[in-house]
């Protein structure tokens, strides 16, 4: 058991016909945090692909659930309990149709806004408590049912960006880890990336 630990959930579904859909992208954040702390491989453990690394903060553990999206608690339940993590060291990065593409939003605890994966991680920790990145995906031009859209990819036209702001996702996540929810909320909630400009960390 690691008391120092630190656990990381991207949202999404297993399989390659899901794999560059919208509601993929939080499995995007997790490979990209992979890249940027130089984890070698992930492992099958509590039903999904897990990674660790150690940072100087302490442990940081990566997930993601292969349990299909509505089952994601199933997952994230395993590892907490597991490792003895507390609510506050457990971020869920997830989609997220009421922000922009372009956007992130951190929040500690609250709704999970009609929002599957999440539901089932709140309904497997029995608490709403954990904290969230939440990924700005945009909403369906036209008329076009909400599961239609998340199932979809990025349109060509928004994969820059959906490309960008993974990246940002990831950087985030590092500052959540470094130096706490406060910190990456006052860092990050704010920005808003767009396809003309530079918004990414140096």
């Amino acid at each position: 058991m690691a008391s120092d630990a630190w656990l990381v959930v991207g949202l999404g579904n297993p399989g390659s016909e899901y794999m560059e859909t919208r509601h993929n992208i939080g499995f995007w954040v997790i490979d990209r945090v992979a890249q940027l702390t130089n984890v070698v491989g992930f492992q099958r453990r509590f039903e999904g692909e897990f990674a660790t690394v150690r940072t100087d903060r302490g442990l940081l553990l990566l997930l993601k659930p292969l349990t299909f999206m509505n089952r994601s608690g199933v997952a994230v339940a395993a590892a907490v309990r597991w490792y003895k993590l507390s609510l506050d060291r457990t971020l869920v990065v997830h989609d997220d149709m009421d922000l922009p593409l372009g956007t992130l939003r951190f929040r500690q605890g609250g709704s999970a806004a009609g929002h599957h994966g999440v539901e089932s991680v709140t309904r497997e920790l029995g608490s709403n408590g954990f904290g969230r990145l939440r990924i700005g995906i945009g909403r369906p031009t036209r008329r076009e049912e909400g599961r239609d859209f998340v199932l979809s990819p990025f349109h060509p036209e928004e994969r820059p960006l959906a490309e960008r702001v993974a990246a940002l996702a990831a950087e985030a996540v590092l500052v959540w880890h470094r130096e706490g929810m406060t910190v990456a909320m006052n860092r990050f909630n704010g920005l808003r990336l767009s396809l003309d400009e530079s918004a990414l960390p140096r």
